[in-house]
């Protein structure tokens, strides 16, 4: 998915109304009894054909635009995941978000603040987020890349590293 611009001084009814619904099935989402059938029902309402088989995604859960989000198989994501996902989020096979992390697809114009830049993020296959950890606009993490920490990532990491910090930085390769 390619960077693009959004107004919301110009959102349609159907966006709208697709927003009403995020916000309505994640109150609900955080507010029942996590391994039911209601629970799960909810989870695959949100995201439909977006989730994959045997993915689990802990309450509480928030964010936006959950259609444009897209969960492998055996996916995990702790609570208090953050997904501003405008310019798209994917998160491939295998992969595992550890609690709090904010995956964050959208940021605001420096001149109309009102403008969104969206551009994706991407999470490679058995990539491993720490606790606490930011993915910023554009990024991608490489095939089983591990995010340390509250890390705040600003580049692209390469498979099979391990970056930490504020900003992240390569810290060394995963054998």
């Amino acid at each position: 998915m390619e960077p693009f611009v959004v107004d919301p001084r110009k959102t349609t009814p159907e966006e709208m109304q697709c927003g009403m619904r995020d916000v309505k099935l994640v109150f609900e989402i955080n507010r029942t009894m996590p391994y039911t059938e209601g629970y799960n029902a909810l989870v695959k309402e949100l995201f439909g054909d977006n989730l994959g088989e045997n993915a689990t995604v802990m309450p509480p859960l928030k964010g936006v635009c959950f259609d444009r989000v897209k969960i492998g198989n055996n996916v995990m994501i702790m609570p208090d995941c953050l997904m501003m996902s405008r310019g798209g989020i994917t998160i491939e096979d295998d992969a595992m978000i550890a609690a709090n992390v904010q995956l964050i697809s959208n940021n605001h114009d420096l001149h109309d603040r009102q403008l969104l830049l969206c551009k994706p993020v991407h999470i490679g296959r058995k990539a491993w987020i720490g606790a606490g950890a930011t993915i910023l606009p554009g990024v991608t993490v490489g095939e089983n890349a591990v995010v340390a920490a509250g890390a705040v990532v600003t580049k692209d990491v390469a498979p099979n590293t391990i970056v930490g910090g504020n900003p992240a930085k390569f810290i060394k390769n995963i054998d």
